[in-house]
């Protein structure tokens, strides 16, 4: 697969795009800096326009937590590609931070977070799809979303 493009290692995993979320504060979901793409805290927005809710812990499994980071994932495609047009314009991912809504004594915060990154590393491949990460708690998320993640992309 490694000649194939970010696009083409899209289409051939299958999955479907949610629609891109819309702001719901004062900020910009996306913003080019220099050579950098920046996306603010994407939740769990699914293919109906609706959310993934609950706390790992309590309302759901470390699975389903996992589950819901790669749905974030798939959010944080559907800004990109509504932006740039096509995942091809991004050469690698720089930054994850990820943060996990969950009880006080869950402590696998980077499993759940791996939803998101193994679905980036299929996309732009391992050398370019992998980059810096944090994976954190947090008392709360808006609307009690389960993650939500922020990230970091170079441009060609």
């Amino acid at each position: 697969m490694s000649t194939l493009s970010p696009d083409q290692r899209f289409e051939a995993l299958k999955l479907v795009l949610p629609p891109a979320p819309k702001p719901l504060g004062v900020y910009k979901p996306f913003l080019i800096v220099g050579n950098f793409v920046y996306v603010s805290g994407h939740g769990t927005v699914q293919t109906d326009g609706s959310l993934i809710i609950g706390r790992i812990g309590k309302d759901m499994t470390m699975e389903e937590g996992k589950q819901a980071a790669h749905q974030v994932g798939l959010a944080i495609l559907a800004t990109l590609k509504a932006n740039l047009g096509t995942l091809n314009k991004i050469k690698r991912v720089v930054k994850v931070l990820g943060m996990v809504n969950a009880v006080p004594e869950f402590e696998r915060h980077p499993f759940v977070i791996n939803g998101c990154s193994e679905l980036f590393a299929q996309v732009w491949g391992e050398e370019n799809g992998i980059g810096v990460r944090s994976a954190v708690g947090m008392g709360s998320l808006p609307d009690n979303i389960p993650v939500e993640i922020e990230a970091m992309f170079e441009l060609h």
